[in-house]
């Protein structure tokens, strides 16, 4: 670790001399991308984080928003936390700890706010699937996530995962946790007062995860696998889980002035981050941190980045209570220091080996002021393919066939608050203390944003917002996480502002406030950036807990196709699709509908009606994929897609979101619904039995649900 030159003179000159080999590194990795967000923070301010939900917007731990009155629609005084984070360069390193942990952490997040973990979602995007070295990590990333998920009975119940060539030398592992919480149990992770004891709970401190900040603010090296193992992390999922019920019955005990969980920068972030907030100092003794292995040096038990670890602000007269409660849940306890109104203090062995302004250490790293290079839209060049040739690679590609060897490894239904889980297009967690539905959805798109980044960051936005509408539940609120290459390069800088714009504009439309997020940047390898990935995880709510499903229940009624997607113009853009990604060739983004907001807010009401038998978002593979996902061993259909002058090709695999296929008995209420909002084309009947036919002028695709299921198991079948 060392600082650069730069920083080192502000340093020198803000605190009137060289710092301590101690101070150095903790500027040095405090002042880092990963947690001074030097290249992104400029940019965020395009962010609507505001809200009269929103109880706590960005800059905590985790965003706290308060869910609707369900008799009011007021917002209550029950509370979920939102946050999200990225594990992406340990993930490479060692993908089972680097996942796991990156689980661990934004649980331990939701602790620091006074919730309870409720849910988790997984994004997750790796080099292409046919590659070996894309299926070794993408099997230990799953592993690391499910054990870990698992152990700590948190349910993983949505997320999303994507395939593409960019991602091989950097995959991306982006974990999402939702809390619940209330007015009473809230804490936060600013100081409240001079003179609270800091508390340190939870594993003994060891020198797993040295330099971890910093090691994820660099492009990864060739040899990063064997020569960056010491700064990845290593998950006790155990430890992790009776933490989290300690934690609970502190919360409830009102044990807790504020908190805040040890990961980036250890020991020394967190603590120094928790008394900046408050406009206060501390001083630590460093010796008094318990310790797992001898030895260790002041920067050691300062950075290190050891998991399952919290830092408390207690009163004194707390501090016995807070050590039986450890001890009763076996946790290490340490009473390491107390807040003051002075510098940030650390001693070790008699000496004081850090004393600095610890504002100036949160917030005194420069912005970056980086050039950036516009993106060129592509050109069309179309290719030609059979077009049932074409279907069935569509539909049996990794990133649209079925996700179930990946959800079906985590236990989605523990808690039994599932109740819709993963794969369809958003979970459902039943919030019993305020009867109502919290839907889930989250994911980006890499094929959309490598094309176009702005549009195809507001058609993420959009996406996940038709998802949970498709659910019934209207939009509540999002949080980011926000991954890029690495920004000193003009062409990424230029294509990561792209995805902030987009992804913002977008979110403000539906007005969806971005409550909180994660930035990553330095997504840099040997074979070169990462596309721009915007990674969303949005919540909406709805009365009660159950949702129309995405396949067809019975051979009744009508399949209707809500959104026009080009068909009636003609104007039909395939750039950004998987077809595109099969069988080469460019085209523009599609355009997306003129009130976006309006047909969020009416496919939700939509869904909720008593005639509506299932409802899906059409978006990845298009319509081929969407029609093959509703279809069963039962129910099967039979459509004719209108294509105006539209090619067959166009109109079959476009993936313009703001689209959505409702089955119901009511076709005419659909119709009167979406007037003035978003053209209703009848694409036909569901029929008995499993076949699926689609007619395109003509030109005929003709499966059934066996074929779609064999087409669809592309993942399952390579690694079972």
């Amino acid at each position: 670790m060392s600082l650069a030159d730069s920083d080192h003179e502000l340093v020198v000159e803000e605190i009137g001399r060289e710092p301590t080999p101690a101070e150095a590194a903790l500027f040095e990795n405090l002042w880092s991308e990963h947690c001074a967000y030097r290249s992104s923070r400029p940019l965020l301010a395009a962010f609507d984080s505001e809200g009269e939900q929103v109880v706590i917007g960005p800059g905590d731990d985790a965003a706290v928003v308060a869910l609707p009155d369900p008799e009011t629609g007021e917002p209550s005084d029950t509370y979920v936390t939102m946050g999200i984070e990225s594990h992406n360069h340990p993930s490479y390193v060692d993908p089972f700890d680097g996942a796991a942990t990156g689980v661990g952490g934004i649980v331990r997040d939701t602790l620091s706010m006074g919730a309870y973990p409720i849910a988790l979602a997984d994004s997750l995007y790796f080099g292409e699937f046919d590659r070996e070295h894309s299926k070794y990590l993408f099997e230990g990333v799953v592993e690391g996530i499910s054990h870990y998920g698992n152990c700590i009975g948190v349910p993983t119940v949505a997320g999303s995962v994507d395939f593409h060539p960019d991602y091989e030398g950097n995959p991306l592992v982006n974990v999402a946790c939702v809390g619940l919480t209330d007015e009473d149990r809230l804490v936060t992770a600013e100081a409240q007062q001079p003179g609270n004891k800091l508390v340190l709970v939870g594993n003994a401190t060891g020198r797993d995860g040295l330099g971890g900040a910093s090691f994820a603010s660099e492009d990864l090296a060739e040899d990063a696998e064997t020569e960056d193992r010491p700064a990845v992390q290593v998950g006790d999922p155990y430890a992790e889980k009776l933490l989290i019920e300690a934690n609970e019955v502190m919360i409830e005990e009102g044990l807790i002035e504020s908190a805040r969980d040890l990961g980036a920068a250890g020991l020394g972030g967190a603590s120094s981050e928790l008394v900046a907030k408050g406009g206060l100092g501390a001083h630590i003794d460093l010796e008094a941190v318990h310790q797992r292995e001898p030895n260790m040096n002041a920067l050691e038990i300062l950075l290190a980045e050891s998991q399952e670890r919290m830092c408390y602000e207690v009163t004194p007269e707390n501090t016995d209570r807070v050590a039986e409660i450890a001890a009763r849940f076996d946790l290490g306890c340490s009473v390491i220091g107390e807040v003051t109104d002075g510098n940030y203090v650390c001693t070790f062995e008699g000496e004081t080996v850090v004393d600095v302004d610890a504002h100036f250490l949160g917030e005194g790293a420069p912005m970056n002021d980086l050039p950036a290079d516009e993106p060129v839209e592509p050109e069309t060049d179309l290719p030609d393919a059979d077009i049932q040739a074409a279907f069935e690679a569509v539909v049996s590609s990794p990133n649209t066939a079925s996700k179930a060897w990946v959800y079906r490894q985590y236990d989605h239904e523990v808690g039994v608050r599932t109740s819709v889980g993963p794969g369809d297009d958003a979970a459902i967690i039943a919030v019993r203390e305020n009867e109502t539905g919290l839907a889930i959805s989250a994911g980006a798109a890499p094929n959309w944003t490598s094309v176009a980044p702005y549009e195809g960051a507001r058609a993420i936005a959009l996406e996940n917002a038709t998802n949970v509408a498709a659910k019934g539940a209207t939009p509540l609120a999002a949080v980011d996480c926000l991954n890029g290459g690495n920004p000193e390069k003009p062409d990424v800088y230029g294509g990561f502002r792209g995805i902030v714009d987009g992804l913002a504009d977008m979110c403000s439309t539906l007005e969806t406030p971005v409550v909180g997020g994660n930035v990553s940047l330095y997504n840099d390898s040997v074979t070169g950036p990462i596309p721009p990935t915007p990674t969303l995880a949005l919540v909406g709510t709805k009365a009660g807990y159950d949702a129309p499903p995405l396949s067809i229940p019975e051979a009744e009624g009508e399949l209707l196709l809500v959104g026009d997607g080009g068909l009636e113009s003609g104007d039909v853009r395939l750039g950004g699709s998987e077809y595109l990604a099969q069988f080469g060739g460019s085209d523009r983004f599609p355009a997306l509908p003129e009130d976006p907001a309006a047909f969020v807010d009416t496919l939700g009401a939509v869904a909720n009606e008593a005639s509506t038998r299932a409802v899906h978002d059409v978006s990845h593979g298009g319509l081929a994929v969407a029609l093959a996902e509703m279809v069963t061993d039962e129910v099967g259909l039979e459509v004719s897609i209108p294509l105006s002058d539209a090619e067959p090709v166009a109109a079959l695999f476009a993936e313009q979101p703001g689209r959505a296929l409702i089955a119901t008995t009511d076709p005419e209420s659909v119709a009167d619904a979406f007037d003035g909002v978003a053209p209703v084309v009848s694409l036909g009947t569901p029929t008995e039995g499993g076949h699926l036919e689609i007619d395109l002028d003509g030109e005929t695709v003709e499966t059934d649900a066996t074929a779609i299921r064999d087409h669809r198991s592309t993942i399952a079948s390579e690694l079972e």
